[in-house]
């Protein structure tokens, strides 16, 4: 069974990009992925803060990762990026620690101005780490209605691109590693 780790960058418990996250994890297990989904709020912050790679949750952290036959990496947009808690988490993992790996890069924001946050921030954040980034999605705020747990994202053009790049994600796992079913 193919291993999908879903990371919420997000320092607020029950952000929109977790509610989207979430209903994320619900398609893959439905489709038979086993997946860990994990916070930047699963983290003490003192490990985070001084940066102390060789804790032990950190070093779990890390295998985690290193295990991951894909990674879905999620942010809401902060300043133009993604946020200083994911890039804190991010940086305790080695450099190759997503060698080859899929990973799905998604990001929501309050404006279409920060469209590109992906392509200039996240993806080169999923380079420096040599996983291979797929297409991302970025979603508005307004297109998420928190209180909804069945579909969260209420803009039909962008629940149609999810399952079109979540479509991709997965082949590109199998490519990755064709005789896991």
């Amino acid at each position: 069974m193919n291993k999908i780790v879903i990371l919420c960058g997000s320092p607020q418990e029950k952000s929109k990009i977790e509610v989207v996250l979430r209903h994320i994890q619900t398609i893959l297990e439905s489709e038979g992925f086993s997946i860990t989904f994990l916070s930047v709020l699963d983290f003490s912050p003192v490990n985070l803060i001084k940066g102390y790679y060789n804790s032990i949750e950190i070093k779990k952290f890390t295998e985690v990762m290193e295990e991951a036959d894909g990674v879905l990496i999620g942010s809401p947009v902060y300043k133009a990026s993604y946020t200083g808690a994911l890039k804190s988490l991010i940086d305790l993992l080695p450099e190759g620690a997503l060698k080859g790996t899929p990973v799905f890069p998604l990001m929501v924001g309050g404006t279409g101005a920060h469209l590109l946050a992906i392509e200039y921030a996240l993806k080169p954040l999923i380079n420096s780490l040599k996983g291979k980034p797929t297409h991302g999605i970025y979603i508005l705020d307004s297109q998420i209605d928190r209180m909804s747990k069945d579909n969260p994202i209420i803009d039909v053009e962008i629940i149609n691109r999810l399952y079109v790049q979540l479509n991709d994600f997965v082949r590109s796992i199998q490519i990755k590693n064709p005789f896991i079913a």
